[in-house]
């Protein structure tokens, strides 16, 4: 049975991505605080007046719970608990997850201050990673409403996949001939992540290991530019279409996670005929 996460999870201090089947991400109170002490002017105004004072209108939006902010055990440190960009960065990552998840809907409008409101921050970071959002092609801005999230078809999914292909398999047959057994063999335990993830039928999780994995894989060839261009065509391929197939279920993530660890057989025996046949197979499948 698929599990999914909560969009309405609450922001940790940790630096990894949440978790879809905790669906409890939590903010220290303190940290929080500090937050809005620095946006002063900025985040308090917000809080004080209308969604639509900042132009994001919110009355065509379900209604969202209010989730609690757990506080955690103060932390010794010097410099302040959670900085700025460490709760951008973090409801970026949740943000991210629910799209993979299904949580955001396509055609759906989204604002700041709503999010903002259910994330148990100011609309200040969530308003931040939607931007990002928009900047890699996820949601478009709507002026006066917010961020609707952009509306895709199996077309475009097949396009990222062929752009895909044309990087990656020339970068893996090369890495076939020159990179030694024992480092596909560190890759190993970042392919079994990924069946594990796909066994519990989480997409989200799941989405997450399939991406580390490629990404170590391409790492190799160390050519960071290319990394970072299939990492952005990846991610973007495993947002949610409108129109499509119905979304993979725990077989066929089974079936993929598969792949990862044949694909490391092949590299492991140098067997080019396999690993291009492996290659060209995950995308067309993905």
């Amino acid at each position: 049975m698929e599990q999914a996460g909560s969009l309405g999870a609450r922001v940790s201090t940790g630096s990894a991505a949440p978790d879809i089947r905790t669906a409890s991400v939590r903010v220290p109170a303190q940290a929080r605080a500090a937050d809005v002490e620095r946006e002063r002017g900025v985040a308090s105004d917000e809080s004080r007046s209308a969604p639509g004072a900042r132009g994001e209108h919110t009355h065509s939006e379900p209604p969202l719970p209010h989730p609690r902010v757990e506080t955690a055990r103060p932390v010794e440190t010097t410099r302040p608990v959670v900085q700025r960009a460490s709760v951008r960065g973090q409801i970026l990552d949740a943000l991210r997850t629910a799209l993979v998840a299904g949580e955001l809907a396509p055609g759906q409008v989204y604002s700041a201050p709503v999010l903002g409101e259910r994330f148990g921050v100011s609309a200040t970071p969530v308003r931040e990673a939607m931007q990002q959002l928009a900047l890699e092609g996820a949601v478009e801005v709507v002026p006066n409403r917010g961020f609707r999230v952009v509306r895709r078809g199996t077309r475009e999914l097949a396009e990222l996949a062929e752009i895909r292909a044309l990087l990656e398999v020339p970068v893996v047959l090369r890495l076939a001939r020159t990179v030694p057994a024992a480092c596909w063999a560190e890759l190993r335990p970042l392919a079994e992540a990924a069946a594990r993830a796909a066994s519990a039928g989480c997409r989200a999780t799941y989405a997450e290991c399939d991406r580390a994995f490629h990404h170590a894989v391409l790492a190799l060839a160390g050519n960071d530019q290319l990394v970072q261009i299939a990492d952005d065509l990846h991610r973007r391929a495993q947002w949610p279409l409108v129109g499509g197939p119905v979304p993979r279920g725990r077989a066929d993530l089974m079936a993929d996670a598969a792949e990862h660890l044949a694909l490391l057989d092949a590299l492991t025996a140098q067997d080019l005929p396999a690993v291009q046949s492996l290659v060209r197979e995950h995308f067309a499948d993905s």
